[in-house]
């Protein structure tokens, strides 16, 4: 690791007369101005090669029961500049090693009438902006309640922006393209049923933000390191086109309990003239804290299938038996009902997973349903749902986790709490005791109906400090975690990775249940996946749902464009969700998904427009094979790029799966086409892709053998 830091202290006083400090860039490209209105309100601006990006925003907190609020009559008492740089690599990630500098602006403002301190640190990347507030230690103040935090973001223009509808409990909508000025207009359409669901203001948005200039600027705006603290939300004032940070309440209605010493998450603003460099950068990451792990060798990524796409589709349920219409647990004997014929977590059904995933590499089967409680589980605001140990009749655990040991996989855990919380945390140390004795090392979590304690939120800083609890916890085990329904990630992977992953975001479920737009998965790397990696569970193959009979849903994307998402959306956990024998119908697309890796050593972002496209090219870890996924929206186009990230003078033997002729989502959907040929550094490929299609690339070293047999790339 190469690491470089310098501090320089300066002492400014007030009888200097400085209202406004500047911080650069390392390259120079950006710059923010921090100033000090007349009534002592914090300001900020951001610039981009002279051009605004921001306008001059106000900076502040609200506290409860205070007569004055950290918003105003403060003086600059210090002022502390830094340059960092260093390069760390990561546990597993897009890239191996991920370089970290900025230069660093740290303001101590004093409130005069109260002689309060609160820091605001500014780190300055060559890619964007990250800003927070610290709270020393200090005698007036220790204990506070945050009433509102007062953040703005004040947009230059009526940009283009992709959003969802600002909400404390899902974020499970699916995106809206509008100017700023139509939110109001269209937020209340956007709002769809969910199992939890709290939309809290008719301007209200999510983040990650992300937003386009008529000029041709990216702008994203999102968080770093949220940690006891709670989620932020934007709200837009749309007569100004300024948005304020807007924290999820908790059961009272307060937004934070705080302690000196103590700080706030960062805010960030992210921009690029390229969207590439969106998608590319690192910030959020850089801006939380390092590994807290000194051993990570159990951590790994995971590819694997799972007894789900089932039950998810309708064709079977996560339930065993229909005769019960309320369960108590260690009471209710189910060894004395009637099985529904339907439950889909059975020792035969799970045996013929392992097979399945023995026989093509995978590493593990996640199989939901598997434990007593499901017949009553949603909808009743239950606090003992589940004990996480306890096995229907027809699901034995020992006995199936010792014939996924004998094929060489392992099964994955999966804890749905239906948002019983303190139900979950009192049951926790027994439930990560368990999976450890019956070999389970990852577990998928869920959080699906409103929290119990009740009137509490998905989003607020008491159930993010039971997420990170239960991350925190699952480690001591040594247990890797994949939350679903938590709070949206915002880089905490890095200091804690066996979070290896997050739902947060409308998955693939959603194609069964409603259907997502075509253009969904062009967004989700530029929004949800800013803070971190989602568990999207792609490879649905089946896209019709020929296995159910009568109305429903369908998958609105080509088999090839799910092939791609394995490469387009980043993920350390790679599911292949649909079943079995539709892979079995379609063997030879189904080879890219087992070829496909699950770590890598570095990333290229060859095309993206959010909305509408993106390619990326990705390096295996560990060796010289690259893989290429590129997707469209519900307009067709052609992808055409250069295959100069390959090693000079090697050849490749490259591999496509792409759409065919008379591919398309909605008529010809698993219509696709595979095409071989020797590739170097030098070719170029032009590949069409169908409405709401895509392809995928596999370029693996040629062997002497693949150089006598297979011809040249036409």
């Amino acid at each position: 690791m190469n690491k470089y830091f310098v501090s320089v202290l300066v002492m400014v006083f007030s009888i200097l007369g400085m209202n406004a400090q500047e911080l650069k860039s390392p390259n120079g490209n950006f710059k923010m101005i921090f100033a000090l209105e007349n009534d002592g309100t914090p300001t900020y601006q951001l610039f981009m090669k002279n051009k605004e990006i921001i306008k001059k925003s106000k900076l502040g907190l609200e506290l409860q029961k205070d007569k004055k609020s950290l918003l105003n009559d403060f003086k600059l008492v210090n002022e502390v500049r830094n340059t960092f740089d260093e390069t760390w690599n990561t546990v597993w990630g897009e890239e191996t090693e991920i370089r970290n500098h900025y230069n660093e602006l740290a303001l101590t403002l004093k409130q005069n009438e109260t002689e309060r301190q609160v820091i605001i640190r500014f780190r300055l990347f060559n890619d964007g902006l990250g800003f927070r507030y610290e709270f020393p230690e200090q005698k007036n103040l220790t204990y506070f309640v945050v009433k509102e935090e007062r953040t703005e973001f004040a947009m230059t223009g009526d940009h283009t922006a992709f959003w969802i509808p600002g909400d404390y409990d899902t974020q499970e909508y699916d995106y809206t393209e509008s100017k700023l000025s139509e939110i109001r207009g269209l937020l209340q359409g956007a709002i769809t049923p969910n199992a939890s669901q709290t939309p809290f203001s008719p301007t209200g948005v999510q983040t990650s933000l992300q937003m386009k200039t008529a000029d041709g600027l990216y702008i994203n705006l999102h968080e770093a390191a949220l940690v006891d603290y709670s989620c932020m939300h934007l709200n837009l004032d749309d007569q100004n086109l300024i948005f304020e940070s807007w924290l999820t309440p908790d059961a009272k209605g307060d937004k934070g309990y705080m302690q000196t010493p103590c700080r706030s998450p960062w805010r960030t603003v992210i921009v690029s003239d390229d969207a590439r460099d969106i998608l590319a950068s690192k910030l959020t990451l850089n801006l939380n804290e390092p590994c807290a792990y000194e051993d990570v060798s159990w951590i790994k990524p995971v590819k694997y299938i799972g007894v789900w796409w089932e039950m998810i589709t309708g064709k079977s349920s996560w339930s065993y038996t229909d005769d019960v219409y309320s369960v108590k647990l260690g009471q209710t004997d189910y060894s004395q009902t009637k099985p529904s014929g339907r439950h889909a977590a059975n020792n035969d059904k799970v045996k013929r997973y392992i097979d399945f995933a023995s026989e093509h590499g995978f590493d593990q089967i996640l199989v939901e349903g598997w434990n007593e409680g499901w017949e009553d589980w949603f909808g009743n605001s239950k606090d003992y749902v589940f004990d996480f140990v306890t096995p229907y009749p027809d699901f034995d655990v020992k006995m199936l986790n010792a014939y996924a040991k004998e094929k060489g996989v392992k099964l994955m855990m999966h804890h749905e709490t239906s948002a019983s919380v303190r139900n979950y945390e009192r049951h926790l140390d027994k439930a990560y005791q368990f999976m450890i004795d019956n070999g389970y090392n990852a577990v998928k979590s869920g959080y699906v109906g409103n929290i119990i304690p009740r009137g509490e939120h998905h989003y607020g800083q008491w159930m993010n400090n039971h997420y990170l609890y239960a991350v925190e916890k699952a480690a001591e085990y040594k247990i890797c975690v994949n939350a679903h329904e938590a709070t949206r990630p915002t880089g905490l992977c890095r200091t804690y990775p066996n979070l290896i992953g997050n739902e947060s975001a409308r998955g693939t479920e959603y194609e069964a249940f409603a259907g997502n737009k075509p253009f969904h998965t062009t967004l989700l790397p530029f929004t949800r996946q800013i803070g971190g990696p989602m568990d999207y569970t792609p490879g649905i193959f089946d896209t019709k749902l020929s296995f159910l009979s009568g109305d429903h849903s369908f998958v609105r994307t080509t088999l090839a464009k799910q092939l791609a998402l394995y490469v387009t959306m980043y993920s350390p956990l790679q599911m292949a969700a649909d079943l079995p024998e539709s892979y079995e119908r379609h063997m030879d697309a189904f080879q890219f998904i087992k070829d496909v890796a699950v770590d890598w050593d570095d990333s290229k972002y060859l095309e993206a427009e959010p909305g509408d496209y993106i390619t990326v090219a990705r390096k295996a870890k560990g060796t010289d094979n690259w893989f290429v996924g590129g997707i469209t929206d519900e307009n067709p186009r052609t992808s055409a790029f250069t295959l100069d990230f390959l090693e000079p003078g090697k050849q490749y033997v490259a591999t496509l799966y792409a759409d065919g002729k008379e591919a398309d989502f909605e008529k010809n959907p698993t219509s696709y086409q595979i095409k071989k040929g020797l590739v170097t550094n030098k070719n170029k490929m032009s590949v069409k892709l169908a409405r709401s299609g895509g392809f995928a690339v596999s370029l693996i070293e040629a062997t002497p053998a693949d150089l006598k047999t297979i011809k040249k790339w036409k």
